[in-house]
């Protein structure tokens, strides 16, 4: 980046064989580089973001449910993956562990609201087992999570 100069003539309009006055630096930023390095900073971000999230693989049932309401902190997510494995965000649990650790993170939170993933696969049994765990553990509000585009009632009709 270089500072431009401009020329200071007489001041008349008239050019003569010798020039007047000084070369004085220009006074005005050029913002382009700026802009051009916070635009390639802004794409970088954008594509680098979404494979910042970890996530674990389940496959989630669908339904026609729509997405519930977001609040200020992380929310908590138990995991109950294909194999039968128990995971807080992406700590694996055991479960006989599972409700001390529930309760102690309980202690901590400011809210009730966690939700539960669980494959498509898992028996409905154990699905309430580890429900019945959140009640136990000072979760009293669970939401289901789901992926969005399946069946209605409408459709499914039997």
């Amino acid at each position: 980046m270089g500072a431009a100069v401009q020329q200071n003539g007489g001041g008349n309009g008239r050019r003569r064989g010798r020039r007047r006055g000084r070369a004085q630096p220009m006074a005005e930023i050029n913002v382009t580089p700026f802009v051009d390095v916070m635009l390639v900073l802004l794409i970088i971000f954008m594509v680098a973001a979404p494979l910042l999230t970890v996530g674990v693989p389940v496959d989630l049932p669908k339904t026609a449910a729509s997405a519930l309401p977001g609040d200020n902190e992380e929310p908590l997510t138990v995991t109950l993956t294909a194999d039968g494995r128990v995971q807080i965000q992406t700590t694996d649990v055991v479960r006989a562990e599972l409700i001390g650790k529930l309760r102690a993170i309980a202690s901590e939170r400011s809210s009730d609201r966690v939700f539960l993933r669980a494959d498509g696969a898992i028996p409905y049994a154990q699905v309430m087992q580890i429900m019945g765990a959140l009640n136990a553990g000072g979760f009293s509000n669970v939401g289901l999570v789901t992926d969005t585009g399946g069946p209605t009632l409408e459709e499914g009709g039997e």
